[in-house]
């Protein structure tokens, strides 16, 4: 078969949110598939010190906070971070509107004592309550993982932002002032109309699918010839892309709809089961 770029998110569609142990059939899956001559990439909204961990499973490549840090065997091919005046402008008027933030710079997370407790213990924790990234957080903020406490911050390059605010509401000026410079991906936490929302920010310039674009580039591969798999509304953009979009069953609804396949959950094995439908393993 002709070579394949396959893009994997992570949370939600490689491993359950939060977690850093990849299943062992996906493990086997990825090393089948790069022994087939195919290249596997990370394609995810983490940062690249939450991603780096999981490289040591053998992938090629990643597309890292949300395309806006991309690598390739081994070579950077994106650094994007927000400029400072956007990054004060949007903790300066997050916080006016009664949000919480962190800011995600390429090898740290800073965050604040509140953040880590709205997410730590307001929020419901069985299996399917949050989405995968709010679950992540939560995973992350509730066990101390990874986040420095936001006082520490001094100006490092960000690259992405994730808020919770007290409903949606909240966001209008921050969206007046900065929804042509940022997407604003956003997810309630309930089905009231004024349940709390957590989202992230997601600077124009680029995006999952631009990340994808930049290592076909590279590599001198066609779009038609590449495969992602993802699971939340965040995916949208590695999904619009790709030539064949795969939405994990425990994905969002809105994906589904979007995506050619859906494949099983994470928890049953779904990355490795539909990379062999597709005949890559």
């Amino acid at each position: 078969m002709k070579q394949k770029l396959i893009f994997l998110d992570i949370d939600g569609t490689l491993l359950p949110p939060g977690e850093m142990t990849v299943p062992a059939s996906a493990v086997e899956a990825i090393r089948q598939a790069r022994a087939n001559g195919h290249k596997v990439f990370l394609c995810t909204g983490r940062n690249l010190r939450m991603t780096k961990p999981l490289l040591a499973y053998g992938f090629d490549g990643f597309v890292c906070s949300a395309g806006g840090y991309v690598g390739c065997d081994g070579k950077i091919l994106v650094d994007l971070p927000m400029e400072p005046a956007q990054v004060e402008g949007l903790r300066e008027v997050l916080g006016r509107a009664g949000a919480e933030c962190t800011l995600e710079a390429r090898d740290d997370t800073y965050g604040g004592i509140r953040m880590i407790e709205r997410f730590a213990h307001l929020f419901p924790r069985k299996p399917g309550q949050l989405n995968s990234e709010a679950e992540r957080w939560r995973k992350t903020m509730e066990y101390g993982l990874t986040i420095r406490p936001i006082e520490e911050y001094h100006g490092e390059p960000v690259y992405k932002v994730v808020f919770i605010a007290p409903n949606e509401a909240c966001l209008a000026e921050a969206k007046q002032l900065y929804e042509d410079q940022f997407i604003f991906c956003e997810s309630r936490l309930g089905d009231n109309p004024s349940a709390i929302v957590n989202g992230e920010l997601i600077n124009r310039k680029f995006n999952k699918g631009t990340g994808i674009k930049a290592i076909c580039d590279e590599l001198g591969c066609s779009l038609a010839d590449t495969i992602g798999f993802g699971d939340s509304d965040n995916d949208l953009q590695m999904t619009d892309v790709v030539g064949i979009s795969v939405c994990m069953a425990n994905g969002s609804d809105n994906l589904k709809k979007l995506c050619d396949r859906i494949c099983p959950a994470v928890t049953e094995d779904g990355v490795a089961r539909e990379l062999k439908t597709l005949g890559l393993i």
